[in-house]
């Protein structure tokens, strides 16, 4: 897999709208089911597209992203009161035993999948936490995202949860990309 990250020149990319297509914020919503108090981390957060969508339905939202240059990106475009920009790579996460409530991932997945992160997640998520993964599938025909051989299956993902100790409530599979909904 690439393991790379997104590149910050390319940063304006990340804030199109026609990402909705892949992933709305409603079926992101749907899918991740915040209580109006949660704490939940957007994992590969970027400019903020996503954290800006989920932010007004949850308490805190810890915008995680490797980058910090995405992080000035974020502050540009203006930061909701409750997010907190958290410079950080999934592998080591600057978050309590059990802290978050949820955890989403939004065409980051092949970015960080690993066994350390996976057990970084089952570590940071409360039990009966939602992580929410949508990317790009490596069924897909590799007009959008990173390149076929950087991409991984539904399936693939699933065995990924599940070996780190979560359970999976749901799968996805859509042409281009795949959303897994597992359970701590």
């Amino acid at each position: 897999m690439g393991f790379h990250t997104f590149p910050v020149e390319r940063a304006d990319a990340l804030d199109d709208p026609s990402r909705y297509r892949f992933c709305s914020r409603e079926e992101l919503l749907e899918l991740l089911d915040p209580e109006p108090d949660a704490t939940v981390a957007d994992l590969g957060s970027g400019t903020g597209f996503y954290a800006k969508d989920v932010a007004p339905f949850v308490g805190t939202l810890h915008a995680v992203d490797v980058q910090a240059a995405m992080h000035d990106l974020f502050r540009e475009h203006g930061v909701p009161a409750n997010v907190d920009l958290v410079t950080a790579n999934v592998t080591s996460l600057p978050f309590d035993e059990d802290e978050l409530d949820g955890a989403f991932s939004v065409n980051t997945h092949h970015e960080y999948a690993d066994e350390e992160a996976f057990a970084e997640l089952a570590r940071a998520l409360r039990p009966g936490g939602r992580l929410v993964t949508v990317d790009w599938s490596a069924d897909g025909s590799g007009d959008d995202g990173p390149p076929l051989d950087e991409r991984f299956g539904s399936d693939a993902v699933v065995a990924q949860f599940e070996e780190a100790g979560f359970s999976i409530d749901a799968v996805r599979d859509r042409p281009e990309t795949f959303a897994v909904v597992a359970r701590r």
